[in-house]
């Protein structure tokens, strides 16, 4: 028997952005990543439905690549889950700054201080769903710190700027 949708897209996404062949604690982040999949990233600022689209589009990439056939509708109209919306901005910052996207996946979780939580640590489930609400809601400071792209000099609040904006920003401040 094969194993159920959501599991095996769940290895795919971690696939892209981790090893999935490790199996140490200290060096695997399953339980992490499986949070950041359960948890919808929604969108209230004018724009970033694109990113969330970005996201959900991983899910037609991982059908073509595992050649399934038929797929549930709607699980394919599912929200977009706050993983997804990562592995999708990680592809975009290689794309636009060049790096490789599981280095960029890596660095957004460093900028909101879930890089440290791999398998071997207990998982402080209500600290990590505050960080993750604070991503989604923007109640980080003005200048990004806090979110996934902290600025030192931003011309203007962050947390009304549309992820596509700031992303472009923090690269520019980086170059």
């Amino acid at each position: 028997m094969k194993a159920p949708l959501d599991e095996l897209y769940l290895n795919w996404l971690y696939a892209q952005v981790a090893d999935s062949s490790v199996d140490v604690p200290s060096r695997t982040y399953w339980r992490l990543l499986k949070l950041l999949y359960t948890k919808e990233f929604v969108w209230f600022v004018p724009n970033d439905d694109n990113r969330i689209e970005d996201g959900k589009d991983l899910r037609c990439e991982f059908a073509d690549q595992e050649r399934l056939k038929i797929v549930d509708r709607g699980w394919m109209r599912l929200g977009c889950s706050f993983l997804e919306l990562l592995i999708a901005l990680s592809r975009r910052l290689a794309f636009e700054a060049d790096g490789e996207p599981r280095d960029w996946f890596w660095h957004m979780l460093e900028n909101i201080g879930l890089h440290i939580y791999n398998d071997s640590r207990p998982l402080p489930f209500q600290d990590i769903d505050e960080i993750l609400d604070q991503v989604i809601w923007r109640t980080y400071k003005p200048n990004g710190v806090g979110g996934l792209f902290p600025l030192e000099g931003p011309c203007q609040d962050q947390r009304d700027i549309e992820l596509w904006y700031q992303l472009s920003a923090y690269i520019l401040e980086r170059v």
